[in-house]
């Protein structure tokens, strides 16, 4: 075998173009699979990771109506009937859902207006009235101030605590805290600035991805404040929206459907188009990441065409050199060479030779997958195992459309060969 093998490499060597023109469709297959494998790989990996990468496991569960998958908005739509307040038997039932560690109800305000601080104004921020599970669940800490005590909500104080783009928006540079801002003309007293305990940016390649992960959040900032203060600048019993928070990423695939029919048990109105749901962002990614795969591997099986067409080639070049050695062969069997030699000889010469443009493939498919990345703003991931597979792929190729010139040289007729010009 090692033996065939040094052949093979000296063979190779003494056609360098030749052999490395044959190689070419077989570098060419490869290299296209290993680059749209890695794009497919680093996509998906980006997809989840935008998920994980927050680290609230956060699923949201808004009232909506109809076919609508966002919260109702009630700056334009008017208070449906038959939708009460929350009350807090319905936390503790929620909790018992499995793999749901806490829940919050919340109402807001998705573009608000109507915020001041003496001249200055905070346009197209996000007011929310929250309880005290609201900042545990998607994961806020108070950096400066306090947070929301238990009188703030008994007495229906009004206190907000800002995150930090409102706070900069409105105060720059100075301290927040302690300061007055006005909510539809009423004043509320800052108490604290928040912002979420592990920074996260997610990569946004698309406006899909923007709607999955920035969606629900306000360029301008959020203003937060006691759910008991709500009705002081907005209205009275407005329905809430609930998130609940996970125990993992895996249990956001099933939580959100049966705390969504908990709540829906809890309404009367006749509307059967409103009900909560479950906003399943893991879920969405993992159909994401199917439709990707679904479409590249289209990509990768007409990129396996050029793979076949490497294979005739293959195949062509042993029939050629079969003719060019035939008095070799047959002197080889002259002498004593048995067929199973011969068929091992050029097998292993087929097979050496689409490794080698198998190896060059795979070098090439990871440089044009960074490019991709680079020109295409694209992530990439390399798949070793794909890698290996290729590889292996591209010898099995080898020895398929080397089988058939090997028989031929292993029939020859040795007297025939010899005699052969």
């Amino acid at each position: 075998m090692l033996e065939n093998i040094r052949l093979s490499f000296q063979g190779i060597w003494s056609h360098k173009m030749r052999s490395f023109l044959t190689m070419l469709g077989i570098i060419i297959g490869i290299a296209s699979i290993i680059s749209i494998v890695s794009t497919i790989q680093g996509t998906n990996e980006q997809l989840l990771q935008n998920v994980i990468g927050a680290g609230t496991n956060a699923v949201n569960i808004p009232l909506t109506r109809g076919s609508a998958d966002s919260p109702m908005e009630f700056d334009y739509e008017s208070v449906p009937y038959g939708v009460p307040v929350i009350p807090e038997s319905t936390r503790e039932e929620l909790l018992k859902v499995e793999g749901v560690q806490d829940a919050t109800f919340y109402t807001r305000r998705m573009w608000a207006d109507g915020i001041y601080h003496l001249n200055k104004s905070l346009q197209g921020a996000q007011v929310l009235g929250i309880d005290s599970h609201y900042f545990n669940v998607y994961g806020y800490i108070v950096r400066t101030g306090r947070e929301f005590l238990q009188s703030d909500y008994d007495q229906f104080r009004k206190v907000v605590i800002l995150d930090q783009t409102a706070a900069s928006s409105l105060f720059q540079e100075e301290s927040a805290v302690g300061k007055t801002i006005e909510i539809n003309t009423e004043p509320f007293t800052v108490v604290g600035v928040a912002q979420v305990a592990s920074q996260f940016e997610p990569v946004i390649n698309s406006m899909e991805d923007y709607y999955n992960y920035l969606g629900n959040e306000s360029s301008s900032g959020t203003v937060f404040m006691p759910s008991s203060a709500w009705c002081i600048a907005y209205q009275y019993d407005e329905p809430q929206n609930v998130a609940v928070k996970a125990g993992s990423v895996e249990a956001m695939t099933t939580v959100g459907t049966p705390c969504a029919d908990i709540l829906n048990a809890k309404l009367y109105n006749e509307d059967k188009d409103l009900r909560y749901r479950a906003q399943n962002t893991l879920e969405t990614v993992e159909q994401q990441q199917k439709i990707n795969e679904s479409t590249n591997q289209q990509l990768v099986w007409i990129a396996s065409i050029s793979l076949l067409v490497g294979g005739i080639g293959v195949m062509n070049i042993m029939l050629v050199s079969v003719t060019e050695r035939t008095s070799e062969i047959g002197l080889k069997k002259a002498i004593g060479a048995k067929k199973r030699m011969i068929l091992m000889q050029f097998l292993t010469e087929a097979a050496v030779l689409t490794s080698m443009g198998g190896l060059l493939g795979v070098a090439a498919g990871i440089g044009m997958a960074q490019i991709i990345s680079r020109m295409a703003q694209v992530p990439v991931a390399i798949n070793i195992p794909a890698t290996i597979i290729a590889v292996l792929f591209s010898m099995v190729i080898g020895l398929i459309f080397g089988f058939m010139p090997s028989i031929k040289a292993a029939n020859l007729n040795p007297i025939d060969a010899i005699r052969h010009e």
